[in-house]
């Protein structure tokens, strides 16, 4: 375990928080594993500032293993840290650090991984992906997948490495992040029938997301494997107005759906473009100018592996356990399986219930069993 916590320290030295560039830190992956005798490969954003790195020891004529990892973190704006959340602080068998269990501390011992494999002979390749922008919608790992869609041979396997406390994981729900922006008419606000008000706007189209939310709880899919076991709408941000004597013209919600693998989310998007539709409608009776416009600002699909696939198998070998789970949050996993036809599960050291909160911490013991969980992937690939 030794070197994975020292790369773990590294690793959480770099504040790639998902709104920064991540090139420092890629960079310094990149010269370490190349160092250690494995073949990259850098896949930039569009603009340059950021990149994904892939990474592979071994024959490249064989399918081999895929270990999935993304290198941006939260930020620690507003929250309480009792250490530098960018130094790793290491107290009563704990890890602490941003980003320690969310998930660079698989990504450490991934790499710890490939520098034991590259002094070995192996039958099949092992695979190192490392993304950026997961946090904000799994975005920079498309552009990976696009490259690894050329390449000769794919990965028999993926493993995503998110905190999972190591227990094998066979689904996930997708999820949908919508902008919703209401315009309507300002006007003083002693006149305010002369105007078109858009928070009233804005909060007409919230009752009817909370009513088509009781409609989804109450009849559609559950799966009692999730915790919370039904598909979610949830609003995150509101915001409208500048001034209490002025009419707003404008407001503006960000909501989600996070949807079960058998609910697809293409009718709920479209029952909340129908609800938007309908307050234009009235809206435009008054005020022709009025106007509900949805943006997508990121989109990913639901992970839902059979059960009985090899991948579940495989993987409950090398962890050595035999319970599965499935998980409400995301992963790039579904994206994997959809657009490359790469088995995939999730199963990596730490808990979520440590994410993104101030002291987020990593159990070492969590570390331990993710190094003997890839030694005996190490021992599969010899």
């Amino acid at each position: 375990m030794g070197a994975t916590l020292d790369i773990l320290e590294r690793l959480v030295a770099f504040p790639t928080v998902s709104r920064d560039s991540n090139l420092d830190l890629i960079r310094w992956v990149r010269e370490r594993m190349e160092a250690a005798g494995a073949v990259t490969r850098l896949v930039p954003s569009e603009d340059g500032r950021k990149a994904n790195l892939f990474v592979s020891v071994g024959p490249v004529d064989r399918p081999g293993v895929l270990l999935s990892g993304h290198t941006d973190v939260v930020p620690v704006d507003g929250q309480a840290w009792s250490t530098d959340p960018f130094r790793l602080t290491r107290r009563d068998g704990r890890a602490y650090g941003r980003g320690t269990a969310d998930m660079k501390g698989f990504v450490a011992a991934a790499m710890a991984l490939i520098e034991r494999a590259s002094g070995q002979s192996l039958s099949q390749p092992l695979h190192l992906a490392l993304s950026y922008d997961e946090e904000v919608g799994c975005l920079g790992v498309r552009r990976m997948i696009d490259m690894m869609a050329t390449l000769p041979v794919r990965p028999r396997f993926c493993i995503v490495g998110e905190p999972t406390m190591m227990q094998v994981v066979t689904a996930h729900k997708g999820k949908t992040a919508l902008r919703i922006d209401c315009r309507g008419q300002e006007c003083h606000s002693s006149l305010a029938p002369q105007g078109l008000n858009a928070i009233h706007m804005a909060s007409d189209l919230l009752v009817g997301l909370r009513r088509l939310q009781r409609e989804v709880e109450t009849e559609g899919a559950r799966d009692a494997g999730y915790d919370v076991p039904w598909t979610t709408i949830h609003v995150g941000v509101m915001q409208g107005g500048t001034a209490l004597n002025i009419v707003p013209n404008h407001c503006r919600l960000d909501m989600e759906i996070r949807h079960l693998p058998q609910d697809p989310v293409d009718p709920l998007r479209d029952r909340v473009h129908a609800e938007a539709e309908a307050i234009e409608r009235r809206a435009r009776a008054d005020f022709p100018a009025a106007a509900v416009e949805i943006t997508e600002l990121s989109s990913y699909p639901a992970l839902d592996t059979d059960t009985d696939a090899g991948v579940v198998s495989f993987v409950k070998g090398l962890t050595g356990g035999n319970s599965l789970g499935k998980i409400s949050f995301g992963t790039e996993g579904g994206l994997f399986q959809q657009r490359l036809s790469i088995p995939t599960v999730v199963c990596g050291p730490g808990s979520i219930g440590e994410a993104h909160k101030p002291d987020e911490f990593i159990a070492e013991d969590q570390l331990a069993a993710c190094d003997r969980m890839l030694n005996r992937l190490l021992d599969v690939c010899g």
